[in-house]
């Protein structure tokens, strides 16, 4: 049985990985998908991994997955862990010292989806959620969704730098999704690369591909822990 440590990304809730957690609960897994804090300006970084740990109540170890926002959070979280694996799905990539704010102008994440709204005929960066992030995923469930959004990250997350001075000591793993048109797939593939030195690994799905392809999504994270530990006990 493996654990898996769950971090959504910006505006979400734990409730946007509630299908990924059936299914790694149904194949034996423990899983927590906590709440990180919204509606409070002066939260940082640190206050959301805080929260993700207070969550996890003394666990070591497991399989910590950071969706979007979300990979600002989750190598924090990794890092005091000591997890076992970290996976970045769809996810900001941080270089130490970099804030969420600063992110978007280093990376060239302008001129990469503008590009890539020009080869898709703008579906890229649409300003319909639907088009933009939930175009595969099922019109109740993207209703669903976008009435849970909420005020997370904060103005302070934002603007504060990555607190740590390096990427943690922590086998990761990439996963692009290969109809995102919010970070597009070739832009997170370059990241990955020049980041990190990852090769990243595809699921064709969009930026909400844990409530598109929640299944599939679920057997990558399983196939990944088996990696850590092939015994699966």
């Amino acid at each position: 049985m493996a654990t898996f440590v769950l971090v959504h990304g910006a505006g979400d809730t734990g409730w946007s990985w509630h299908l990924v957690a059936a299914a790694l609960r149904g194949s034996g897994h423990q899983v927590f998908a906590p709440d990180l804090p919204g509606d409070h300006e002066a939260l940082t970084l640190d206050d959301y991994a805080d929260a993700v740990v207070a969550a996890v109540d003394g666990l070591r170890g497991g399989i910590v997955v950071g969706h979007s926002f979300g990979g600002f959070t989750a190598p924090i979280v990794a890092e005091r862990l000591s997890a076992d694996a970290l996976v970045m799905l769809a996810a900001m990539i941080p270089a130490p010292g970099e804030s969420p704010d600063e992110w978007w102008r280093n990376t060239g994440f302008g001129a990469a989806a503008d590009a890539q709204a020009v080869l898709d005929g703008g579906l890229t960066g649409s300003a319909d959620s639907f088009v933009a992030f939930y175009h595969d995923v099922p019109r109740p469930l993207a209703e669903e969704a976008m009435r849970r959004e909420r005020a997370h990250p904060s103005a302070a997350a934002m603007a504060a730098g990555w607190p740590l001075s390096s990427w943690p000591s922590v086998p990761t793993r990439v996963v692009v999704c290969t109809e995102d048109r919010f970070f597009p797939p070739d832009f997170l593939r370059d990241l990955a690369r020049t980041r990190l030195g990852v090769v990243a690994d595809e699921i064709r799905a969009s930026h909400c591909v844990a409530l598109s392809r929640p299944e599939a999504l679920a057997s990558i994270l399983i196939g990944y822990a088996n990696e850590v530990d092939p015994s699966g006990i």
